[in-house]
Parts: structure tokens; C-alpha cells; sequence
């Protein structure tokens, strides 16, 4: 959910809780005591008090129209309009349904078979709008407009309903385990002062004037101009933005490349950030642990990661320990929730025409815990399909833990202290 889906969901919480249902409270304590004037002084009464949008508030609490509301405010204005019988109980034009006995069964065989979900479950949803269903009773000879569906909609027991992300994947069986070796592990490094990294490619993007998810300020009337359609701009092409996030220092580093996402490209963005940050923030630093999911160019069967990773640590002299998530936890990443979304929020509404316009928001990112990213423009070409032999494999000074060795390795920079773990 975005920054704004939250905020509308919040106010619109808040209203309920602070408006509506205190109003819809008071109108059922004295619905039954009260004949039809006296309903519409009392509505009329509250929207007058809530000013601007009142009839509409009201009329959501109470259930009565928005005419009949505004009938009452005139009501206010000219008491003399109040003089004469109130009609008797039962006048009136018939409802819909009560003049038409068979329009909720037919609007209920009508939207039966577009109803989506279980329909035993009491809240249900249907995937035709009112006008639609209303046309289709028409058509059937009956007489209901758009608006009496919703109203006959809610007597069925039908609600809108937006999907709502309930359902996961499989879980692997040693899921739990893995997250609490990872934090046993994160653990002890920062009880050494040892660096902890995480570590993940962000979303491709394209380049060019193009929509870009959420809204920032601008004057009235003078919105950015951007494409209709996001075909990719073959001059422009994508930027891949490959991101570290330094757990204890709460400080990031992304390469924005301008080729293939590959391990040599990740491994790359761990080499600059170890360049250009982290070896000066741990100079006596010998051992470095890297948090990654298990797929992508950081796969936990990868094979040019690792041998990738193995240059890197003899070049470094660190010992690079690795520890991949479980496959479909990817969420749980601290890269995604510490970095990705402050740099989401950072360049929100704003096209990305350029290269150098992402960097120069990625570089721009900051909160108000101290968060700092630095961002610097990766102009290698990286090809794909790289082959990596048997042979290079077991020149790899890598040892695997007993528990899940696939996910949780390390990488020596020499054969010596490789076989000094071992010993």
C-alpha cells in the first residue's frame, strides 16, 4: 500500500469513528420516538452544524437523501415552510422492492453468478456496476434505477471489496529457523563490530518522461507532462539500481547501472560500497556479512555469485559471510523497508527522465533518523550467460555450515584461512 492509500484509509477511519457514528448513534436512539419531519429537522440539524460536506456526512450516518437533508435545512431557514399535518405513517410511494416483489430475487439471481469470493461468507462482492444491473432488470421488465440497486445491493448483504493480500506461498519447513540463524548471525557481528550488509536489486525503471507512481506539490493547474503510454524509450532504455544498506551504520549505497542486472553487477555495487564507504567506517574490519534474498542476480545457486564473491574477498582480504532468505520472504529483506521505500518516497511524482536524475534523488534521500545514501553511476557493460566451470568451483575457498549450506556460506580470501575454519 502506498503513503497515499494509507493516508486516505486513516482519514477516512477517522471520520467514521469522530462523525458518522456518533451521528448514526444519536438517529437510532430516536428513530422510533420521531415522526418523518422530526427526522429530517434532526439531520438537517447535524449537517448545519458540520458545515461543508455536512448533507453528505449526514446522509451516509442516517441513510436519508441528501434532497430530503437539504429539504430540512430550508425547513431551519423558514420555520413557517414546518406548518401543516405530517403525513401518516406508511404514505408515500411504495419502495422499489415492496412495489416490485420479485426485484430482489431477480437482482440476486443476476448478480449471483458474478459474484466473486465464498458465498457463504456474509460480506459478498459483485464485479458489475449499479447502472449495469440496473439496465439489465430494466431490460427484464422491472423498474429500478441506479441508484435503489446500491441500496437493494446492501439489503442482499454486498459490499465493494478491494483485494486485500492474505495469501502466501508455501512455507518452507525450516523458514523460522533461517530468520533466526540470520539474526544470530547479524547478532554477533555487531557484537564484533563487524559490518553487516543487505543487499537487493530495486525495481527497473525506465527513463524518460514517463508516469511516476504518487504526487508531489506543484501549482494549481500545471501538473508534469508525461507520456500516455510506457513503451520504453529505446535511446533512454531502463536503469537498474542495485542497492546495499549498511545495517549498523543505517546508511546505503546504490549503483545505478546502465546494462544487464547480473551478479557481476551486484557483486560490483558490494566492491564500490566497500570502496567508497565501508572501508574507511571499519578499518580493522575482517570479516563482512551479506544478507540477500535467494533469487536474482544475488541467487543462493548462483554460481557467478559466488565465484564473483570469492574475487571480492581476495581482493578485500575479508571473509565474506553469506546468508540468503528462505525462498518467498524477500519482504522481510532489511534493504527493502529501510532503503527501497525512502527512495520510492523520495522520487515519488517525479518523472525519471535520466540517469542522472535518479541519482541524483538516490543520492538525495534522507529521514529523520539519520538515514544517508550515497549513488554513483555503474557505466559497465555486464553480459549475461556467463559460464561457470566445475573447475573454478572447486578452486572456491568456501565453506558451507551444517544447517542449510545452500543458504549459509562463507567465502575465505585465501586457502589458508579456509583451512584453518576447517580445522
Amino acid at each position: 500500500m502506498t503513503i497515499e492509500e494509507t493516508s486516505t484509509a486513516v482519514l477516512a477511519e477517522t471520520i467514521t469513528k469522530t462523525i458518522l457514528e456518533p451521528i448514526r448513534a444519536r438517529y437510532q436512539a430516536l428513530l422510533v420516538h420521531s415522526n418523518e419531519r422530526q427526522r429530517r429537522l434532526f439531520a438537517a440539524a447535524e449537517a448545519k452544524a458540520l458545515g461543508h460536506g455536512g448533507i453528505e456526512l449526514v446522509a451516509r450516518a442516517t441513510g436519508i437523501a441528501p434532497s430530503t437533508i437539504g429539504r430540512g435545512l430550508k425547513d431551519i431557514a423558514c420555520p413557517e415552510r414546518l406548518a401543516g399535518h405530517v403525513r401518516r405513517p406508511g404514505a408515500g410511494r411504495p419502495t422499489a422492492s415492496a412495489a416490485q416483489p420479485t426485484l430482489l430475487d431477480n437482482l440476486r439471481a443476476l448478480v449471483e453468478p458474478a459474484t466473486l469470493g465464498d458465498p457463504m461468507r456474509a460480506l459478498l462482492w459483485v464485479s458489475k456496476s449499479h447502472a449495469k444491473l440496473a439496465a439489465a432488470l430494466t431490460q427484464g421488465g422491472q423498474r429500478v434505477c441506479a441508484n435503489t440497486i446500491g441500496v437493494l445491493l446492501e439489503r442482499l448483504g454486498y459490499r465493494r471489496q478491494a483485494n486485500r493480500k492474505t495469501r502466501e506461498g508455501a512455507h518452507h519447513p525450516d523458514r523460522d529457523a533461517q530468520f533466526a540463524h540470520i539474526d544470530a548471525c547479524a547478532r554477533r557481528f555487531a557484537r564484533d563490530a563487524a559490518p553487516v550488509i543487505s543487499v537487493d536489486t530495486k525495481k527497473k525503471e525506465l527513463l524518460g518522461d514517463f508516469k511516476n507512481a504518487g504526487s508531489d506539490y506543484r501549482l494549481r493547474g500545471s501538473p508534469d507532462r508525461v507520456r500516455t503510454h510506457d513503451f520504453i524509450d529505446p535511446t533512454r532504455g531502463k536503469a537498474v539500481a542495485y542497492g546495499v544498506y549498511d545495517v549498523g551504520a543505517n546508511a546505503g549505497w546504490v549503483s545505478v547501472g546502465i546494462d544487464n542486472d547480473t551478479a557481476e553487477f551486484a557483486v560490483n555495487s558490494i566492491r564500490l560500497w566497500w570502496q567508497k564507504q565501508g572501508q574507511a567506517r571499519y578499518p580493522t574490519a575482517t570479516t563482512l556479512m551479506v544478507s540477500a534474498d535467494g533469487g536474482g542476480s544475488n541467487s543462493s545457486r548462483g554460481r557467478l555469485w559466488k565465484r564473483e564473491l570469492q574475487a571480492l574477498a581476495r581482493e578485500s582480504g575479508l571473509a565474506i559471510q553469506v546468508c540468503h532468505y528462505p525462498p518467498g520472504t524477500s519482504k522481510w529483506n532489511k534493504i527493502e523497508h529501510r532503503l527501497f521505500c525512502y527512495i520510492t518516497q523520495n522520487w515519488r511524482g517525479k518523472p525519471l527522465i535520466d540517469r542522472l536524475t535518479i541519482v541524483s534523488l538516490i543520492g538525495s534521500t534522507t529521514t529523520t533518523k539519520g538515514l544517508t545514501v550515497g549513488c554513483e553511476l555503474d557505466t559497465r557493460l555486464y553480459a549475461k550467460g556467463i559460464a561457470v566451470s566445475d573447475a573454478e568451483m572447486q578452486a572456491l575457498h568456501i565453506v558451507r555450515e551444517t544447517f542449510h549450506g545452500e543458504w549459509n556460506y562463507t567465502l575465505f580470501p585465501t586457502a589458508q584461512a579456509k583451512s584453518e575454519i576447517e580445522r
